[in-house]
């Protein structure tokens, strides 16, 4: 199955790697941001039900003037074209038809709106929606057909070298400045000057002995209280407050604005000296209102064969793991559970979702990240596909790069049973983000002495204390 050539392929639409959430996607690599990429080649697909929208924020209420759309073979027979002024609506709808019939579709439409959505309301077929790109145009539209950024590419280096590759010819040229930019959409490249900064700081970290009673675990951690709730997300929706699902975040204070720069001016709830990262996760719900947190641990650690391989994160990194939008029941025995701490799990609640915990527990998840950074983006349209897995091991191919693996250990007070949902809905839908913004010196400290050494260290090296 191959894609179509886009339309109006001389003029540069507005929606081109704008800001865009969907109501569902098939699978990670099938989301929103790809349908807004400028790439043929890559396409959103929706869950297998109506119906399903496809939304795209132009930054700015614009005059819109054509609609291009590029569908997949699973197009919609029945959609709607809609325009808003806030992401929350109320859409106005510019177009509607129920004779869809696929194929590159060019719309003419006359309206003014900052948000434009695709609304779909029939399927063609047992599949969902699916579309290589929609693409807006209207007043501000480019006249010349841009670049599309390349996806990362292999690399032959078996590990990561001490210091960064260089950045190939068909690579976006990474700024002369720090990378402190509020994050955007697309493939964003790292600051080669700063990542240069903290392989030098690692660098200099002189390896120590491990003593023999520490624990041969390449492991170190940082505890962190809740620093505020709110609708926002600065990785997903930056620049949009309110439009989130309701977050818990953890070390600095964070908005829909939050940016590195900002994180490393603020203060933090995280006790690991040096920590700035901001932590998050959708808040746990009991009949409607926040449940109080526990605990909130994040584990650095490695899965590696060789741990020895892993070096710092370069700064600015933003990563998402988990998916807002998978709404599957998770009944005993299922992947992704979660569980009881401190007591036995007596039953389940009555849609058999969530463990019912003995007194003296508590509910508590932990969310794993991934091990393997590609060595050139610090974000990408999904803010998931610059991180990828080890093979066999080791750090390879497309992810050449060890970091640290994270894991959040989320601990509510609660004892779990009826009531209970996340902001983003099902158990199933627990996600975390993550805003690296370490000082470098202190991280490279934890990562040479604590993972190289396969020591297990607690916010400090261990042994130091």
């Amino acid at each position: 199955m191959s894609a179509a050539s886009p339309a109006a392929a001389a003029e540069v639409p507005l929606s081109q790697g704008r800001n865009a959430i969907a109501s569902s996607a098939e699978r990670g690599d099938l989301s929103a941001a790809a349908a807004f990429d400028g790439k043929a080649g890559t396409r959103w697909g929706s869950k297998f039900s109506d119906p399903q929208w496809l939304a795209v924020d132009l930054g700015k209420s614009t005059a819109i003037k054509k609609i291009v759309i590029n569908w997949e073979n699973a197009y919609a027979t029945a959609f709607q074209i809609q325009t808003a002024t806030d992401g929350d609506g109320p859409w106005k709808t510019v177009y509607s038809t129920t004779a869809g019939k696929g194929g590159v579709q060019t719309i003419n439409v006359s309206a003014t709106g900052r948000f434009v959505r695709l609304y779909a309301t029939k399927r063609s077929g047992r599949y969902g929606v699916s579309l290589w790109e929609f693409q807006v145009f209207g007043t501000g539209s480019g006249t010349s057909n841009p670049t599309p950024t390349p996806t990362p590419t292999s690399t032959t280096q078996p590990k990561p070298t001490p210091t960064p590759t260089s950045t190939s010819t068909t690579q976006p040229k990474p700024s002369t400045t720090p990378t402190v930019a509020p994050p955007t959409a697309g493939w964003v490249p790292v600051n080669q000057a700063e990542w240069k900064k903290t392989l030098d700081a690692y660098n200099k970290v002189a390896p120590e002995a491990v003593p023999a009673n520490i624990v041969r675990v390449p492991e170190f951690h940082t505890n962190c209280t809740v620093a505020n709730e709110a609708k926002d997300d600065p990785v997903v929706l930056p620049g949009l407050p309110g439009a989130s699902h309701l977050h818990t975040f953890f070390g600095p204070k964070v908005t829909a604005d939050t940016t590195t720069e900002d994180l490393l001016k603020s203060t933090t709830t995280c006790d690991a000296p040096g920590d700035n990262s901001a932590y998050w996760a959708p808040t746990l719900l009991k009949n409607g209102k926040p449940v109080p947190m526990e605990n909130f641990r994040v584990y650095y650690g490695s899965r590696l064969k060789d741990p020895s391989e892993v070096v710092p994160f370069p700064p600015g990194l933003r990563v998402v793991q988990g998916d807002a939008k998978r709404q599957v029941a998770t009944p005993k025995g299922a992947s992704g559970q979660f569980w009881c701490a401190g007591s036995a799990e007596t039953g389940r609640s009555a849609d058999g979702n969530w463990p019912v915990c003995a007194p003296g527990g508590n509910l508590i998840y932990q969310l794993t990240f991934q091990d393997c950074w590609d060595g050139k983006h610090i974000d990408s349209p999904d803010h998931k596909s610059h991180m990828g897995p080890a093979k066999n091991g080791t750090c390879s191919g497309d992810y050449p790069v060890a970091v640290p693996n994270l894991s959040f250990m989320l601990g509510y007070d609660s004892l779990g049973g009826d009531g209970l949902t996340l902001s983003s809905g099902m158990p199933s839908s627990i996600h975390g983000d993550f805003m690296n913004a370490w000082k470098p010196e202190d991280l490279g400290a934890l990562v040479k002495i604590c993972l190289n050494a396969k020591a297990k260290c607690g916010v400090t090296p261990g042994w130091k204390k």
